[in-house]
């Protein structure tokens, strides 16, 4: 299961899901400390701003950042909760889970994923350049972006509501092995 909170309530997340991996998308120079209960490998912190395109001064989300986000995921052993954060629990937090059920589920449908992902986070916003490098490296053709694009943008809020994203292959959850 992933766990996608604002970083305002991460601490609540973490202790509810008693998560063992943390992943956090915050913008260059942030003030962030790793949570004692996160061991240091278990943590991956991707610096850039929440940008879709480049900008004089600021870090927009790129390969290596999606490259990283790639490899610590195939790292987790999924017995215990990944816990993923930014800023606002919007935009690249939903983007990071759904670049990461994409990866880990290659049989899954992108439309129906990101169908599932708006169902549980009304708010969510995929940072569509996050998505869209995720894409091209996991050679999906265009579906993943196309699937977000199709969605759009979520309803206007501050900061998400914490959600859950059950990567278990289920009828409810609209996952499926095949």
């Amino acid at each position: 299961m992933i766990h996608v909170s604002p970083r305002s309530r991460l601490e609540d997340t973490l202790a509810a899901c008693r998560a063992e991996r943390l992943i956090t998308l915050l913008r260059e120079g942030s003030d962030f400390v790793r949570p004692e209960i996160i061991e240091a490998p278990n943590f991956l912190l991707l610096s850039m701003h929440d940008i879709v395109e480049e900008r004089d001064g600021m870090t927009a989300p790129a390969s290596h950042h999606v490259e990283a986000l790639l490899a610590f995921a195939e790292a987790w052993d999924r017995k215990r909760p990944l816990a993923i954060n930014c800023y606002a629990g919007i935009s690249r937090s939903t983007a990071a889970a759904y670049i990461i059920a994409c990866a880990l589920g290659p049989s899954r449908d992108e439309e129906e994923l990101a169908a599932t992902l708006r169902g549980l986070s009304p708010s969510a916003t995929p940072n569509i350049r996050l998505v869209s490098l995720a894409d091209d490296i996991l050679g999906r053709r265009g579906r993943m972006t196309a699937a977000i694009r199709g969605i759009g943008r979520g309803a206007e809020a501050f900061e998400g509501e914490p959600f859950v994203l059950n990567l278990a292959a289920s009828p409810e959850n609209g996952f499926s092995d095949a």
